[in-house]
């Protein structure tokens, strides 16, 4: 008897499992085939060696597919719930007449209370699963003499979003607030499930009354299987169509997907879901770049430099956060690039969950060297000199100049 890449061959007739493969259809060799249910006896038996090879089979990998719907949906809840208290506090901060962008009180509040919500939701929604979260944020400054009157107004913020959703029916302490904060201290890496949160992807979009999204995705032995980005400013119709009434466009996108299943959008208030798919653009020249709207946050020169080589007339969309990764997600752009200066290492939450939207719309996602996006080493992304991602028919052109400009580049450093 043998067991290999989940399938048990030819059973010996000594065999106390021979009376039940008898039963079987008649094959050349009897051949029971793993994932597929076999009866209780058979699964206790081969149980050590079925776990074995369910994490090491591609046929296993492939069934798996079908087992993320109820993360999925923890998932949509907990981003949803996030921006619901992000918005209140931006709402609040816009509002003000004191405001001011040194102070950094407000996004705190928001990170913070985002975070502990989350991962409140997720921990409650799914239950029986261990739980590991790689997030941005831990309570070691809430716990600092001082921060009282912050982890206060947190703990009442949370409390306050709970209560008007009204599906948990629960009152949070100020140390539970602080415990399911802690819960993103997980280092991630390639074994297990771990879930990822930027709490506030772009906190200057969000101190601007600007764009920002709530950004959760899920790795499942290293590899992204879903994503969500709550993008509570961005409109519901392309922001790519100019429009004289913009003021008055309805704005808040839920985008989720589901490896294997696509990608999708609804509106933040529940409406129902549509599928939605890149940019078929093909010439170069057409193609609408999305950049991140602070300077700081990449090479814009770089950028330029590559969009003149591929020739684009238009010019660059700059928008904060992940956002981008929805809008180029549903087609309103074809090209997103990101250079960080030189020290600056990638995190994985800065990317994780707009990738699976991307890539699940059809999109391609690498580095400059052409290489696919490894979420499996921990809190960082190993990169090759930044990120690029676009449509399949324009990667190749799109990734020539990318080399090109990045060489020149090199070169012309070397020669100060």
């Amino acid at each position: 008897m043998a067991l290999r890449a989940g399938l048990l061959t030819t059973l010996e007739p000594s065999s106390p499992l021979f009376a039940f493969s008898s039963s079987l259809p008649k094959t050349p060799h009897r051949l029971l085939l793993f994932p597929r249910r076999p009866p209780a006896p058979v699964r206790r038996f081969f149980s050590p060696l079925i776990s074995y090879n369910l994490h090491r089979s591609p046929v296993a990998s492939m069934a798996s597919t079908a087992s993320y719907e109820k993360e999925l949906a923890a998932a949509k809840k907990a981003a949803s719930l996030a921006a619901r208290l992000c918005q209140t506090v931006q709402k609040a901060l816009v509002q003000s007449d004191v405001q001011s962008k040194s102070d950094k009180s407000p996004v705190t509040v928001a990170d913070y209370g985002s975070q502990a919500l989350v991962s409140l939701v997720l921990k409650t929604e799914l239950p029986s699963e261990s739980f590991s979260l790689v997030a941005e944020e831990d309570s070691s400054d809430l716990r600092k003499d001082g921060a009282q009157d912050t982890l206060r107004r947190i703990t009442e913020l949370v409390n306050s979003t709970l209560s008007i959703d009204g599906t948990y029916n629960i009152t949070l302490s100020e140390e539970d607030v602080l415990v399911a904060i802690d819960s993103g201290k997980s280092e991630g890496g390639r074994n297990g499930r771990h879930w990822v949160l930027d709490p506030i992807d772009g906190t200057k979009g969000f101190l601007r009354g600007d764009q920002y999204a709530i950004a959760l995705a899920l790795l499942d032995e290293g590899r992204v299987v879903l994503g969500v980005l709550a993008c509570p400013n961005l409109p519901l119709t392309s922001i790519a169509i100019p429009d004289e009434h913009s003021s008055h466009k309805q704005v808040g996108c839920l985008f989720s997907a589901k490896i294997g299943d696509g990608a999708f959008m609804q509106s933040l208030n529940g409406s129902s879901s549509a599928k939605i798919h890149v940019s078929a653009i093909e010439n170069s020249k057409d193609a609408s770049f999305f950049e991140s709207f602070e300077a700081a946050h990449s090479m814009h020169d770089l950028s330029s430099v590559i969009a003149e080589k591929l020739g684009v007339q238009a010019p660059p969309v700059r928008i904060d956060s992940q956002a981008k990764y929805g809008a180029l997600a549903r087609g309103d752009g074809a090209i997103y690039l990101r250079f960080p200066h030189k020290g600056y290492r990638e995190k994985i939450w800065d990317h994780a969950a707009g990738y699976i939207v991307v890539t699940e719309a059809g999109g391609v996602a690498t580095d400059a060297a052409g290489n696919n996006l490894d979420f499996s080493k921990g809190r960082y992304l190993d990169l090759d000199t930044g990120i690029i991602v676009t449509n399949k028919k324009l990667m190749p052109a799109l990734l020539k100049a990318v080399q090109d400009a990045v060489k020149e580049k090199s070169q012309s450093a070397s020669l100060l």
